[in-house]
C-alpha cells in the first residue's frame, strides 16, 4: 500500500508548496490555470479552502469563491463535497507531463484499447489510396457521397434512420459538436454513472452540469432516468452497447421503457453513442430515432484502429445540419483521404473478416475472465465491449494489490459521479493462459481490506 499512500500524500502537499497569486477573481483563476498548465498542480491536487486562500492573498472570500466558480465552470476543477475543491482528472488544458514512474513488467489491463493484432491490415487501403486521383481541394471537400452511401446501408441494416448524415473526426468530436450546438453553459446533461470519463470531462469543460444516470447490465435504469428528468436535463447521453466501463448494452425492453419516459419531452436531445458497433455481439436498440431531437454516433476507432478518427452522425434534419454547419465554420471537413481509407475498409472482404475475428476473440476473452472470476465468487459486469467492471470495497486498495501482483487496471473513480466503487479491467489482449492468474489477483484485490488496529 505504500506507493499509493505516498502518491496521495504528495498530492495533498503539492498545494501547500505552490505559490498562489492574484489580486482579483480573474487573476487568481489565471494563476491556478497556469499551475495546471505547467504541471505544478497535477490532477487530483486539493486546492486550499476558500477562506484560507483568501487570507493568504489578502482578498475577500467572495473573490476566491468566484475564481473557483470560474474554474469549475470551465471544467478545470471539481467540488468533491467535504474533500473540497480539486483539479479534475483531465482538465481541458494541455499540461506539461508529470513524471509518474510505472514499475517495469506490469501487464496492462487498463488501456481500454483494441488489440493491435486484431486490427485489419491497412496496407491494401493505403495502396489503393496511393493509386487514386489527387485529394480533394476546398471546393471538393466534405463528406464523400460514396462514404455516405455506404454508411446509410450499414446503418439501415441496424434500423437507424439515416436520411441525414454528418461526418466528424471521431465519436467524441461528434458529441462535442452536438452538445455545443444544442446546449448552453448551465444546461444539464443526463449521463451514465458510471460512464466514460471523457464524457464527464467534456460536459464539465463546456460549462454544463452532469446529472447522474445509473446503469445496470441492460443500460440506463428506468428509475434513474425518472429521477434525472426531474432535474430538467436538456440532453440524455447514453451508450448503446459496449458501455465503457461496465459493458452494458441497451435491450429492446429497456429502450422502450426509457422512450416512454422521454416521449413527453421532445425538446430533450437524445444521443446514442455506438462506438463499437461492428464489434458488438448484441443487436442495436436505439434510445432516439423518433420524433424530437436525436443523434446516433458510430465510430471507426475500435474495429479499425484508434488512429482512424472518423465517425458518422445520423439524426433529425435540424440536429445534423447544426453539426455540419458548425464544422463548415471551423475544420471544414474530415480529410477525404481518411474517408477513402474507411470506405475501402468497409468494402474490403479481408477487413470484414478481420473484424469478425476480432468480435469473436473479444467475446471469448470476456467469457474467459468472467468464468475465471466466477470460480472465486467474484461478480463482474461486461456483456459487451473490451472491459469488465468489478465492484470492489476500496478502489485504492484494489488497484494497489493488483499492481503488487503485476497488473495495471483502472480505478473506478475515473468513471464515477456518485456510483459505488469498482475497477475496470480491459480484456482486449487477455490470453487463456493468463486468465486464471489475473482472476485470482482480482479476487484478492476485490476483498475488503482488513482494518488496521492494535
Amino acid at each position: 500500500m505504500l506507493p499509493a499512500i505516498l502518491f496521495w500524500y504528495n498530492l495533498a502537499t503539492v498545494a501547500e508548496q505552490y505559490q498562489f497569486t492574484g489580486d482579483s477573481a480573474s487573476t487568481v483563476a489565471a494563476g491556478i490555470e497556469a499551475g495546471v498548465r505547467r504541471g505544478d498542480l497535477p490532477p487530483g491536487t486539493a486546492l486550499p479552502p476558500v477562506r484560507a486562500l483568501a487570507g493568504q492573498l489578502g482578498l475577500a472570500a467572495g473573490t476566491v469563491a468566484r475564481a473557483y466558480a470560474d474554474l469549475r465552470q470551465r471544467g478545470i476543477v471539481e467540488t468533491a463535497g467535504r474533500h473540497g475543491t480539486r483539479i479534475r482528472p483531465r482538465p481541458p488544458i494541455a499540461a506539461a507531463p508529470v513524471a509518474t514512474p510505472t514499475p517495469a513488467g506490469l501487464r496492462d489491463h487498463a488501456a481500454g484499447e483494441p488489440d493491435p493484432a486484431l486490427l485489419p491490415d491497412l496496407g491494401p487501403a493505403l495502396r489503393a489510396l496511393a493509386a487514386a486521383p489527387a485529394p480533394a481541394n476546398y471546393a471538393q471537400g466534405g463528406p464523400l457521397p460514396a462514404l455516405c452511401a455506404a454508411a446509410r446501408a450499414r446503418l439501415a441494416a441496424d434500423g437507424v434512420p439515416a436520411d441525414h448524415l454528418a461526418v466528424t473526426a471521431g465519436a467524441l468530436d461528434a458529441i462535442d459538436r452536438l452538445l455545443s450546438a444544442h446546449l448552453r453553459p448551465g444546461d444539464r446533461v443526463a449521463v451514465e454513472d458510471p460512464g466514460w470519463g471523457r464524457f464527464h470531462d467534456l460536459i464539465a469543460a463546456l460549462g454544463l452540469v452532469a446529472v447522474p444516470l445509473p446503469v445496470d447490465d441492460d443500460g440506463p435504469t428506468v428509475a434513474g432516468l425518472r429521477r434525472a428528468l426531474a432535474e430538467r436535463p436538456s440532453c440524455v447521453l447514453v451508450t448503446s452497447r459496449a458501455h465503457n466501463p461496465t459493458g452494458a448494452a441497451l435491450t429492446a425492453a429497456r429502450a422502450a421503457a426509457l422512450q416512454a419516459l422521454l416521449r413527453p419531452h421532445p425538446h430533450i436531445l437524445t444521443i446514442d453513442d455506438d462506438h463499437s458497433a461492428e464489434l458488438a455481439t448484441t443487436p442495436l436498440c436505439l434510445l432516439g430515432g423518433g420524433d424530437g431531437a436525436w443523434a446516433y454516433v458510430r465510430s471507426t476507432a475500435k474495429p479499425y484502429g484508434p488512429d482512424l478518427r472518423l465517425a458518422v452522425v445520423a439524426g433529425d434534419a435540424a440536429t445534423v445540419a447544426r453539426v455540419a454547419g458548425r464544422m463548415n465554420l471551423g475544420s471544414g471537413w474530415v480529410s477525404t483521404l481518411l474517408q477513402r481509407i474507411v470506405l475501402h475498409l468497409w468494402q474490403d472482404p479481408a477487413a470484414a473478416a478481420a473484424v469478425d475475428r476480432a468480435r469473436a476473440a473479444y467475446a471469448d476473452r470476456r467469457r474467459l475472465l468472467h468464468d475465471a472470476l466466477a470460480v472465486h465468487g467474484v461478480a463482474a459486469h461486461g456483456r459487451t465491449g473490451l472491459n469488465l467492471w468489478i465492484p470492489v470495497a476500496d478502489e485504492a486498495h484494489a488497484v494497489t494489490v493488483l499492481r503488487d501482483r503485476g497488473y495495471q487496471v483502472s480505478a473506478g473513480s475515473r468513471y464515477r459521479l456518485g456510483a459505488p466503487p469498482g475497477i475496470r479491467v480491459t480484456i482486449s489482449t487477455l490470453t487463456a493462459a493468463d486468465a486464471p492468474a489475473l482472476a485470482a489477483a482480482v479476487a484478492a484485490a476485490a476483498a475488503r481490506p482488513r482494518a488496521s488496529g492494535v
